[in-house]
């Protein structure tokens, strides 16, 4: 699933194409565009931003774009008449002015509506971790309200703060060296902010490149110290990575039994 570092170098492609261009035609196999994108035919972008793992296209008549990728969306930017690399029949969302074609395909999630009601959906999320003047200061109580059970689970809690998916999860955990299932309610208020610290720095390090990395070595193989790497041995201490999952859909933590010992069940 793209963070939100993803979506802020998908940002830094799509807005200096879209951003002042007049809509030609917004449609696609997604209901909220088939029905309703004749809304904003001639309208002009007014922006396109990120906000934690949601994509969000502004127009001129007030209306807004909300796309959040899921597990299988992507966007890709054409020029008029140029050979799309995926089939139109995954086509949900077509943006179409007089240079760019902006194409998202398999996307689950998109909200198309008057910007106030597209943005209040937004409205819950935490402080957005890609951003680097995000005020970290409301995290440690909304942590605190958080229903998660786990570490883990509380780091992708997007009411916690917003950007963090599945890869940042793990990586997170073992830089901080906590083990993914501690009880959040164990962890100190200090040691939250240190997770969500952490969290930001490696986002925002990430939000200008398409190649990744949260060990500072961006050699193909070399980008993660956990994540992927199942029954690998850890870059610090030697003993085989292990997975565990967790939440409503069963995600998979990556983690090392030799460095995650702190808060361990």
């Amino acid at each position: 699933m793209p963070e939100g570092d993803t979506l802020r170098v998908l940002v830094a492609d799509l807005a200096p194409a879209l951003v002042g261009e007049r809509i030609l035609g917004l449609k696609g196999t997604h209901r909220a565009v088939a029905g309703e994108g004749k809304r904003v035919h001639g309208t002009s972008v007014t922006d396109v931003r990120a906000i934690g793992k949601n994509l969000v296209i502004e127009f001129d008549n007030e209306w807004a774009l909300r796309t959040h990728l899921g597990m299988t969306g992507r966007w890709h930017r054409y020029r008029p008449g140029q050979h799309w690399h995926e089939s139109p029949a995954k086509a949900r969302v077509i943006l179409e002015t007089r240079a760019v074609v902006a194409v998202g395909f398999a996307i689950p999630t998109v909200e198309l509506g008057p910007r106030p009601h597209v943005l209040r959906s937004l409205a819950r999320l935490g402080p957005d971790l890609s951003d680097p003047a995000a005020d970290l200061a409301p995290i440690v109580a909304r942590a605190r309200a958080s229903t998660a059970t786990n570490a883990g689970d509380l780091l992708l809690d997007q009411e916690v703060a917003a950007g963090i998916g599945n890869v940042y999860k793990s990586e997170i955990a073992f830089l901080e060296m906590v083990h993914p299932q501690t009880p959040p309610a164990t962890l100190s208020d200090d040691e939250i902010m240190g997770l969500y610290t952490r969290a930001r720095r490696l986002l925002v390090a990430n939000t200008t490149t398409h190649h990744r990395s949260t060990t500072g070595d961006r050699r193909r193989g070399r980008r993660a110290w956990v994540y992927g790497r199942r029954g690998q041995p850890c870059r610090r201490c030697g003993r085989a990575i292990e997975t565990t999952e967790s939440g409503y859909h069963a995600r998979i933590t990556y983690w090392c039994p030799g460095c995650q010992q702190r808060g361990a069940p």
